[in-house]
């Protein structure tokens, strides 16, 4: 039986880029979305299933991992990408849009993570990966709530590799340094790459989900050649 995936937050860019790679790895994959509609393309492209789901809502993260026990079972890995970013500085932010914010960037995840676990924990084995962003690490100006929500996801991940490693459960998070590739645009120069190949950054989340259990790895940060840090 092939191995599966349920991807998270899927859409254009990264997302689709790791459902292929994935796809291309010989796994099932599902994906998940708000809006599943804009994922038909896609998910013909890879024979994907899909699914809408609400991160931020428990009872919507609940039905879908009850549709995804019946379409794929406990999948092998799971990727949860989703994040929404509101800027503005402290006295301006709306409070309500930063509790949405927050809820979808970093309380999804734990939702997410936590229905994975059960499953995993029964079958003995999983791989939960996490995208995070220069706001993992770094807090910008007038990004506070996005900043909230990236240290966040990496404080749950990092919580959970301690705990699910020993377990046989392998946790991941990438710290995306910089601005990702658009396929639909023509933003690539040869003389002055300064944008990271989401289809490069997918490679290396399969590199990372290959990792051999002696040298499991809980994070990585990736970053183009130019970038400063």
């Amino acid at each position: 039986m092939s191995e599966t995936a349920l991807i998270v937050g899927a859409g254009e860019g990264l997302s689709a880029s790791l459902a292929g790679v994935f796809a291309n790895n010989d796994m099932k994959i599902v994906l998940a979305a708000r809006d599943i509609k804009k994922l038909k393309p896609l998910a013909n492209k890879i024979s994907a299933e899909t699914i809408t789901c609400d991160v931020s809502d428990i009872n919507s993260v609940i039905s879908l991992f009850e549709l995804t026990d019946k379409l794929i079972g406990t999948p092998n890995l799971v990727i949860y990408n989703p994040s929404l970013r509101v800027k503005g500085s402290i006295v301006e932010i709306d409070p309500s849009e930063s509790k949405k914010a927050i809820n979808i960037t970093c309380f999804g995840a734990f939702l997410i993570a936590q229905q994975a676990v059960r499953r995993m924990l029964l079958r003995g084995s999983g791989s939960i990966f996490f995208t995070g962003a220069t706001a993992s690490i770094k807090g910008f100006a007038n990004s506070s709530v996005f900043a909230m929500g990236k240290f966040g996801l990496r404080g749950l991940a990092q919580s959970l590799a301690r705990e699910l490693h020993p377990k046989n459960i392998h946790i991941g998070h990438f710290i995306i340094d910089g601005t990702i590739r658009s396929k639909n645009k023509n933003d690539y120069n040869l003389k002055n790459d300064k944008m990271l190949n989401p289809d490069s950054i997918a490679k290396t989340y399969l590199e990372f989900y290959l990792q051999d259990k002696s040298i499991w790895a809980w994070e990585i940060t990736l970053r183009p050649w130019v970038e400063k840090f």
